[in-house]
């Protein structure tokens, strides 16, 4: 695998990556994973090798390395059957060049919507540039998999072909509704002890999530406060955005305190209108959590709208702000249907397995191989 993200990144491409990697060696295959270097020597029984890499600029989140003659000298000792570039940009680039070069059969998946993150940062403008390079590079592969219904539909309109759905999956086990505290709910309370309903958001804080948008929210419901769990390049911008309402900057959480920051939430907002799948917003609902999440992308795929969270129209012509108010308002004025969608959220979670998403990644590698034989 090439992978331009890897731990100790913790993002919901890597944790589909670790979950992956773990079912895959524990049934037997051998795993070589190149990223970014910064990276663990090995994880659950697989290499890691870790590249040279540059931040960048825009996005010093996300790092790009360029393999060079130590990289294909472990690849070619390693002698795999099959290479898989994960979000291919600069590194991934070099492993389908890798691929080609060896005659090694190749497998891409798309799981970050870069070309529409681009207007998030002034570079709207190149994005139809980025799609023809995204077109060219995944075209080099056998297969192209997307992990939304939307995803693929949208890149077999951009010209990307051998397009296929691999199905999203969520740890039910570590993200459960039991996990749900009071503790938990003061601590994400912080100051704002006076508010009676606690919206919740899990995930980067950089600008193509537009959490901006949320702040209205706040105005119009003022006994709800909002705890944002995480971190990232537009924190001090939000700060000052969300300066005199209910707020609250948790920072960083991780294992049974993010479960149970997602299960101690009356409500999990996901205002992102970019994403390719949204995978916090299954681990919220995996928690017991009603979700509300955009109209578009991938997300409708999780939410049924009015039954297991709320759908708002981030296309309309305010960006979807009224929409969302009136989303956040249908959940919390009405404590019975809450309760109802909790147990709803939970019960589309328990649909999707790792191990099951990972079988079907493992039909697709051999069906891959079957086909060049």
């Amino acid at each position: 695998m090439f992978t331009e993200t890897f731990l100790p990144k913790v993002d919901g491409i890597v944790t589909r990556l670790t979950k992956t990697i773990e079912f895959l060696i524990k049934n037997g295959d051998e795993v070589i994973i190149f990223c970014p270097e910064g990276c663990p020597e090995s994880y659950m029984g697989a290499t890691v090798v870790g590249v040279a890499a540059m931040p960048l600029p825009l996005y010093p989140e996300l790092k790009l390395g360029l393999p060079g003659p130590a990289v294909s000298d472990k690849l070619e000792k390693f002698n795999p059957d099959l290479i898989h570039v994960v979000n291919p940009a600069v590194l991934g680039l070099g492993g389908i060049w890798l691929a080609k070069t060896n005659n090694i059969p190749l497998i891409a998946s798309y799981h970050t919507h870069l070309p529409k993150y681009l207007e998030h940062y002034g570079m709207g403008m190149l994005e139809p540039l980025l799609w023809e390079l995204l077109k060219a590079a995944h075209n080099q592969a056998l297969l192209n998999l997307c992990t939304s219904t939307a995803m693929v539909n949208e890149l077999k309109d951009k010209g990307i072909q051998r397009t296929a759905l691999w199905q999203r999956g969520v740890d039910t086990y570590s993200f459960r509704p039991d996990l749900r505290s009071e503790k938990m709910r003061d601590k994400l309370f912080g100051k704002y002890k006076d508010a009676n309903y606690l919206l919740i958001y899990v995930g980067r804080l950089s600008a193509e999530k537009q959490i901006e948008r949320i702040k209205p929210v706040l105005e119009s419901i003022p006994n709800a406060c909002l705890a944002l769990v995480g971190d990232g390049p537009y924190r001090n911008q939000l700060e000052k955005i969300f300066e005199n309402t209910k707020t609250n900057f948790i920072g960083y959480l991780s294992g049974d305190e993010l479960a149970s920051a997602y299960a101690s939430g009356d409500i999990f907002l996901f205002p992102s209108s970019t994403e390719t799948l949204g995978l916090v917003l299954l681990e919220a609902m995996a928690a017991g959590c009603p979700v509300i999440g955009a109209n578009k992308g991938g997300i409708p795929d999780i939410i049924s709208d009015g039954i297991n969270g709320c759908l708002y129209d981030p296309d309309e012509k305010d960006n979807g702000v009224q929409s969302l108010i009136e989303a956040t308002k249908k959940i919390l004025e009405n404590e019975d249907k809450r309760e109802i969608m909790r147990k709803e959220a939970r019960n589309e979670a328990e649909k999707w397995d790792w191990n099951q998403a990972t079988l079907q990644l493992q039909n697709y590698y051999s069906d891959t191989l079957k086909e060049i034989d």
